[in-house]
């Protein structure tokens, strides 16, 4: 269980750096900290839908093996945690561009 408890959080962060790959540039130069080397962001937005796939996927079989092991009640709090983020990551990709425009706004 472990194993899955340690993937899911795993997959659940990197969920979540990659659903802020939009975001993160426009928020640097927001802050004057842009420059060329944000267009690696560009790679990494190309990839962020099958991140979140997987990310949800482990996040649910970690779910159903808590469930099957009777460890829910043990591991509930530490599976909500990564159902939050991998959900937090969903919200920021399908709400990009309202995000965008609001820091653009702020410039």
């Amino acid at each position: 269980m472990q194993k899955f408890l340690s993937l899911s959080y795993l997959s659940s962060i990197s969920a979540l750096g990659v659903a802020t790959c939009c975001v993160l540039p426009m928020t640097m130069m927001l802050l004057g900290l842009g420059g060329s080397w944000l267009a690696v962001f560009g790679k990494i937005a190309a990839a962020s839908y099958y991140v979140l796939a997987i990310s949800s996927v482990l996040v649910a079989v970690s779910w159903f093996v808590a469930f099957r092991r009777q460890s829910l009640a043990r591991l509930k709090w530490w599976l909500s945690g990564t159902t939050t983020m991998t959900v937090l990551a969903w919200v920021v990709v399908f709400n990009e561009t309202r995000i965008n425009d609001y820091l653009i706004m702020r410039m």
